[in-house]
């Protein structure tokens, strides 16, 4: 069977020329679009330069740890707190937050599986735990930025944390504070 002989498409090659005009057009777009990431992504990394390395190696440098601007702007230098969890050190870094009386900061999620033919099972054990004011999933973990804001806490407090357990690593960041006009 010859499909191109025993169909017959009548097409409108005006609306061709469009498709292909409008196809043009998205390429373009979609082309543009990524010219301008590439531009957003380089700016993003002189900022991030600028801002953890340069500035605050100056004002070191410097002496100074805030500057007022002619405009009436301010900057400092501050740090920034990142950490997370490895997860080939999750069990031991529970443990120490545990055993620390910090263990609030683990989130504790509970879920359960059941296999086929046991949909009634699965609504009585669910039922059962809504009654008792329970949601159905577990999964542990420590937020990222909670456990940020606990290391900055526990550093700035002068307290020892262990920095391989919680991927430790502190930045200096820049903070310019605009005069409203």
């Amino acid at each position: 069977m010859d499909l191109e002989q025993e169909s017959t498409i009548a097409v409108d090659t005006g609306l061709t020329n469009d498709i292909a005009d409008s196809c043009n057009k998205l390429i373009a777009t979609q082309n543009k679009i990524r010219t301008i990431e590439d531009q957003l992504k380089k700016e993003k990394e002189i900022e991030s330069n600028l801002s953890e390395n340069t500035i605050p190696n100056l004002m070191r440098k410097a002496g100074i740890e805030m500057l007022k601007l002619a405009d009436g702007s301010s900057v400092e230098i501050g740090k920034k707190y990142l950490a997370r969890i490895p997860a080939s050190k999750q069990d031991e870094a529970f443990t120490w937050l545990r055993s620390n009386g910090f263990e609030d900061l683990i989130k504790n999620d509970v879920s359960l599986s059941f296999g086929m033919k046991q949909d009634n099972e699965a609504r009585s054990v669910v039922e059962d735990l809504k009654q008792k004011g329970f949601a159905v999933q577990q999964k542990t973990h420590v937020h990222h930025s909670t456990l940020g804001g606990f290391v900055k806490e526990q550093i700035e407090l002068g307290k020892d944390v262990p920095h391989d357990l919680f991927g430790i690593f502190i930045k200096d960041k820049t903070k310019v504070t605009t005069k409203d006009v």
